[in-house]
């Protein structure tokens, strides 16, 4: 367990390993105490570590933070090791190599989806703005319906409503969207 000895009361605090006596008497500190203790030695150094990893200061301090949070979840047992800094440590490259994975697939899906983008494919901008301006529900209605010419059943599942639900989103914008643009509705059951 990592305790904390003093050599007289003015004195820093120094880790040692194990239990010490000071003055002839074991001083005992609590568990709050010494985590705090612990993040304020090794945060820095640990920021320091994720950073060698992402090459992203902000990020580093981010991961930095949740490891330690996930440390003093586990204070308890952790602290008990020998080396409770190498378990932190651990679970911040943990955490930035997730990271970079992320980074990367998200990246690879990105340019995937570059390569046909569905603002291309609509070519009427008026109209593009009028469905920018209709209720969410009623957006992804049409985009779907529209725009990725998917029948109104799959529309109703991906959106999660009934198919008649999805009919009346439907209808809604498709009347919204006429009145805007100036058009005469049509009957398209």
């Amino acid at each position: 367990m990592l305790t904390l000895s003093w050599r007289d009361e003015r004195s820093t605090m120094t880790p040692v390993r194990g239990l010490r006596v000071a003055r002839g008497h074991a001083r005992v500190r609590d568990r709050d105490q010494d985590y705090t203790w612990f993040f304020r030695a090794e945060f820095q150094a640990v920021v320091r570590t994720a950073y060698l990893v992402l090459h992203d200061r902000q990020r580093a301090e981010d991961i930095a933070q949740d490891a330690f949070t996930q440390l003093l979840i586990h204070w308890g047992k952790v602290s008990r090791f020998d080396r409770p800094d190498a378990w932190v440590r651990r679970v911040a490259i943990r955490a930035a190599v997730r990271h970079l994975r992320r980074e990367r697939m998200r990246d690879a899906l990105e340019r995937q989806t570059e390569t046909e983008p569905v603002i291309e494919r609509a070519r009427d901008v008026d109209l593009m703005g009028a469905i920018a301006t209709l209720p969410p529900q009623q957006r992804a209605a049409i985009a779907l319906f529209y725009l990725e010419d998917r029948p109104t059943q799959e529309v109703a599942d991906i959106i999660g409503c009934s198919t008649s639900t999805a009919k009346v989103h439907l209808f809604k914008a498709r009347k919204t969207l006429a009145q805007m643009l100036g058009e005469e509705m049509l009957d398209v059951s």
